[in-house]
């Protein structure tokens, strides 16, 4: 984790930015993490309420302006953020029952991507999200049905 904080803070201070306590508590907070996360969650899992709520925000807003973190788009309008370290291009999969978060190691975009920067556009990014019921929430929905089969 350290090595990954050490990039995050080249980069800040690439940027001209001061490297702060609350930043980097921020930072090790979301490398931490293994899923994106909204910034209510980010702010709770802070130890000894290192910053306010504020704070969580302001330091998100610039993190994605450096493209330190990603910000995803979940269907029920929450932002979550996530580390973005290596730029690394993917997507997830939301459980619409639970709201489970997975990622998808695949670039579905690559070549819409491509095809825009030949018309010009520059920094060109997708995000592809993808909704549907887990395993778990299968089968928990499939136990159920089964038990109020039986019950009639």
């Amino acid at each position: 984790m350290a090595k990954a904080v050490d990039l995050a803070c080249a980069r800040l201070k690439a940027a001209g930015l001061r490297i702060t306590q609350p930043r980097i508590a921020i930072l090790e907070t979301l490398i931490r993490r293994d899923s994106p996360a909204s910034i209510e969650q980010i702010h709770g899992d802070l130890a000894d309420d290192s910053c306010d709520l504020v704070t969580v925000y302001r330091c998100l807003a610039v993190f994605e302006e450096l493209n330190l973190v990603r910000r995803c788009f979940f269907h029920n309008g929450t932002s979550l953020y996530e580390i973005n370290l290596n730029d690394s291009r993917h997507h997830h999969i939301v459980c619409k029952t639970c709201g489970k978060v997975e990622r998808i190691d695949l670039n579905f975009a690559e070549g819409a991507e491509h095809a825009l920067q030949e018309r010009g556009y520059s920094q060109v990014t997708a995000m592809i999200e993808f909704f549907g019921q887990c395993p778990d929430c299968q089968k928990k929905l499939e136990a159920s049905q089964t038990s109020a089969g039986m019950a009639l």
